[in-house]
């Protein structure tokens, strides 16, 4: 507080301050508490005993790497060009034993550190290790270059960069590496390394350059390490450098790095056109300040009114791990490797990789979409780029190569929302060609990409066979899964639909509007779970049309269904809710599944509680399970499904409660953060407003969880005030009615042209439901065009 007289005025707290990056470093929510900028090429973090990275609890650090995924479920997410600093002695019997490769392995030079003095916020980390003498590690990041300061405490009179490049995380494969000193003040090579869940190999070059020359050098791999020398290669094992400073009065080195996916030259010119000024390189803190002036101007795109400091911290730090990815991919001049392995160029646009669609296409899209608008377009751009340049639509695209992980058709509504955002703006029909082809053929053999697998089934008999071992390219494949595939499929003919529609399609759109019925192809009406006594869930069919499973399956059965089961997964079928409803037996019917679903008493008596003990609690924790899994994105939309079912004020107990899950602390990610998926679900539960069904173009509305939000949609749009007075984090609070631009509001959602024009939102809340109220009558429910007509179910 800052006492002026006898008043006290509260100091203004900036943006990039409320942000705190250790939320989600424990309990497996895999983000990264180091240095990134917005959508970043690098970023420095800490590596450690985790696979993901650096968890909280984490004693040691094996070094500071640089390159990251937030939030990824899957190991070989990076933390290649791994740096440590350390005081000791290198050479034959000595600390680091040149005799003895073993001794420049970084699970053995790893440093202990401690959380006294650790910093985490938006574009800045810090941290202490508290071997070798004491040192002080910073990190800051632009696009794509970064920076590192090593502050020595003690009196050694001189330390040693190690620069690792035969190693990264913990089970990620460095398949091969070089390294090479440059003069007296850089260091530069490249990394192959297997890309993400076994998938293909992939190269990342990069680039060191110090501060003030090193006065000694040596290298090491499999065989020892080399005194003098400055040129090192490995396959398959130990490879590195050590750079030896004086230290003298001036106790702290520093560091500007940088990477490029596209070759060496690539990774000089980035670090020169970010690390370098027209004095030469920048300093640490030229480079801080200018990577918190970036965060500030992101994470300034929303202006919060009111909440806690707490509440202000996790809105922010979500906002953060939203903004993370996807990562640029193209080089300061352009270029870019492309899926073909091709080089290209993006001239006037910035070409992103590192896609996790099946998790992205439920919230995160629709969020960039909304304040970031012209990273959408690039998005989008990007990926008409893969297809037209690998041949085919991605699913989850690691680098430069689809990795084939996961199930359904995510692409296809990813697209259809950039679409009705205007994303997609003079590329319609480009985009139109390439998701009709995804959605009505297959890859061939030759190609490294599976696309929709389960076609072959899927278009003949309008299910997704289960089919375990069916061939996959990668990980997985669709009938590997047929279930959930099956309803992934529907969902996404439902928004290819709508496209089609649009661009006078009208044949196709009449057929994809029929399949987006097929949910019903593989909903059993006699399967029950005898325990609630809930009977009709989707469940999975073999080739020949049977039901899989005999008399021993149940709705809690993991079969067919990936990271889920049919309790988690009768819910994907949001853009049909008429006929979903009806298989379910009514309406009433269907509100009192959601009720068991969801443990509503419980959630009644104690929102604050309750979801940590009634619903799926860990993130791994898929099958078996019969309760809502906050933790995973099939079943994130579930609680818009009582508004949709005209009970509005049950959707806001639901997400009261499950906004408890998301807190200060390193466990305050539910599950894993999915390259900013479950970050955005909290964004827009806090503002009040949920894209439940994709390709829909529609926002349902909710009780907003702050006060006043204002959203900068960019220049076309302008900004819009989201009020909702007396909104706080306490009490479950309901909508008792909503204007815009200050004229009554009867229906449940908005669209995105309503967002675009209005200029204000305004919410009156109660604390009383709304049973007869607002949101309750069936006129002021959303309409799909993929809607049920017959009330018969097969």
């Amino acid at each position: 507080m800052l006492l002026v007289g006898a008043v006290s005025v509260a100091l203004a707290v900036e943006s990039p301050d409320e942000v705190n990056t250790f939320i989600g470093t424990q309990d497996d929510g895999n983000t990264f508490p180091g240095a990134s900028a917005p959508f970043g090429m690098i970023q420095v973090s800490p590596t450690a005993d985790h696979w993901a990275g650096w968890k909280y609890d984490e004693a040691r650090i094996r070094g500071f790497g640089h390159s990251f995924l937030s939030g990824a479920g899957c190991w070989e997410q990076g933390g290649h060009v791994s740096v440590l600093p350390v005081i000791g002695s290198i050479g034959p019997g000595k600390q680091f034993d040149t005799r003895r490769p073993e001794s420049f392995d970084h699970r053995r030079y790893a440093a202990r550190s401690t959380h006294d003095g650790e910093v985490g916020r938006a574009g800045y980390y810090r941290t202490r290790l508290v071997d070798y003498g004491g040192i002080d590690v910073e990190a800051t990041a632009l696009t794509r270059a970064a920076a590192e300061r090593y502050t020595f405490a003690g009196s050694a009179e001189t330390a040693h960069i190690l620069v690792n490049v035969g190693q990264a995380n913990e089970r990620h494969q460095v398949v091969s590496s070089d390294i090479h000193v440059v003069g007296d003040n850089a260091v530069e090579g490249s990394v192959v390394t297997q890309s993400f869940c076994g998938g293909a190999r992939y190269t990342t070059w990069f680039r060191l350059q110090f501060n003030r020359p090193f006065t000694a050098k040596g290298t090491w791999n499999g065989s020892g390490g080399v005194e003098g020398s400055g040129d090192s290669t490995n396959t398959y094992g130990l490879n590195g450098a050590w750079l030896t400073f004086d230290l003298g009065r001036d106790r702290a080195v520093e560091v500007v790095s940088a990477l490029s996916l596209v070759d060496g030259d690539g990774a000089r010119n980035n670090l020169l056109a970010e690390g370098h000024d027209d004095r030469g390189l920048r300093s640490f803190e030229q480079m801080h300040a200018l990577a918190r002036a970036r965060w500030k101007q992101e994470l300034d795109l929303v202006a919060l009114d009111g909440g806690s400091a707490g509440d202000r911290t996790v809105f922010r730090t979500a906002q953060y791990h939203a903004h993370l990815q996807p990562l640029t991919a193209s080089d300061a001049d352009g270029r870019y490797r492309g899926y073909d392995n091709a080089l290209h160029s993006a001239a006037g646009w910035t070409y992103y990789a590192y896609f996790s669609l099946w998790d992205t296409y439920r919230a995160q899209n629709q969020w960039l979409a909304l304040v970031r608008p012209q990273v959408a377009r690039d998005i989008a751009q990007s990926l008409l780029a893969i297809e037209r340049e690998g041949g085919w639509l991605p699913r989850w695209g690691y680098a430069n190569f689809e990795t084939n992980i996961m199930t359904g058709d995510p692409v296809t509504p990813f697209l259809v929302d950039l679409w009705r955002a205007g994303a997609l703006r003079r590329r319609e029909e480009d985009a139109w060609h390439a998701l009709r082809r995804n959605a009505f053929e297959m890859p061939p053999a030759a190609s490294r990409h599976a696309g929709r697998s389960g076609n072959v089934s899927y278009l003949q008999n309008g299910f997704v066979q289960f089919d375990k071992r069916w061939p996959a390219k990668g990980m997985d494949a669709d009938p590997h899964y047929g279930a959930s595939a099956t309803l992934e499929y529907a969902l996404a003919d439902c928004a290819l639909s709508q496209f089609a529609d649009a661009l006078g399609q009208t044949q196709d759109a009449t057929v994809l509007r029929a399949r987006s019925q097929n949910w019903k192809s593989i909903w059993d009406d006699t399967l029950r779970d005898a325990d609630l006594g809930h009977t009709g869930f989707p469940r999975p069919r073999v080739a020949d049309g049977s039901w899989y499973g005999g008399g021993d399956y149940t709705p809690r059965s993991e079969g067919g269904f990936h990271e889920g089961t049919a309790w988690q997964y009768q819910w994907l079928a949001q853009h049909d809710v008429v006929g979903l409803s009806q298989a379910m037996g009514g309406r009433d019917s269907a509100v009192k599944r959601l009720d068991d679903f969801f443990a509503y008493p419980a959630l009644q008596a104690d929102p604050a509680g309750a979801a940590r003990r009634e619903w799926v609690v860990g993130p791994y924790d898929y099958y078996n399970q019969y309760r809502y899994n906050p933790n995973n994105e099939a079943d994130l939309h579930a609680p818009w499904m009582y508004t949709l079912l005209a009970t509005p004020w049950k959707t806001a107990t639901v997400v009261r409660a499950a906004q408890h899950l998301f807190t200060e602390g390193p466990a305050g990610v539910t599950g894993n953060d999915d390259l900013g998926a479950m970050s955005a679900w909290y964004l827009f539960s806090a503002l009040g407003i949920f894209p439940a069904v994709p390709g829909s173009g529609q926002f349902l509305l909710h009780a907003p969880r702050f006060p006043g939000v204002t959203l900068d949609l960019g220049e076309a749009s302008g900004r819009l005030s989201l009020r909702a007075p007396g909104a706080s984090g306490g009490d479950v609070q309901y909508v008792s009615g909503v204007r815009i631009d200050g004229r009554q509001h009867h229906p449940v959602w908005v669209d995105w042209a309503q967002l675009r024009a209005a200029r204000s939102i305004d919410f009156d809340l109660s604390t009383v439901p709304p049973v007869d109220g607002w949101g309750t009558r069936a006129a002021d429910l959303p309409v799909s065009r993929c809607a049920s007509t017959s009330a018969s179910t097969p």
